[in-house]
């Protein structure tokens, strides 16, 4: 399944189910429970996750192609502060491809709410 997602997105999330109906292909992908890596010296906990969003990907073999995604958001239990990835640090960062990077930043926006 790696080859037919964007280029990187495995290394944040987890497939967690692939479905097929009339309307096409659905693929549910989770963000993995690990903390951004700016704030490493902080303790977080997960704390679930951010309302899922659905992106249109290319159709595979005719069939339209949803990404399901849940975005995970941890607290900081000092200062109740909730965190969630600035992908803007993720895209900046040399592990990862240009076309994965403009991926991120377009379907799931720069800094969330």
């Amino acid at each position: 399944m790696e080859f037919l997602l964007p280029k990187g997105l495995l290394e944040y999330f987890d497939l967690i189910k692939t479905t097929q109906s009339p309307n096409g292909l659905h693929i549910y992908l989770e963000e993995k429970n690990d903390p951004p890596v700016e704030y490493s010296d902080r303790k977080l906990h997960s704390k679930g996750f951010l309302p899922e969003i659905r992106v249109q990907d290319f159709p595979i073999r005719e069939n339209k192609v949803t990404l399901v995604i849940k975005r995970r958001r941890w607290e900081d239990p000092q200062t109740n502060e909730i965190i969630t990835r600035d992908w803007d640090v993720v895209s900046d960062g040399a592990r990862i491809t240009k076309e994965f990077g403009l991926f991120l930043k377009e379907t799931l926006g720069r800094k969330p709410h």
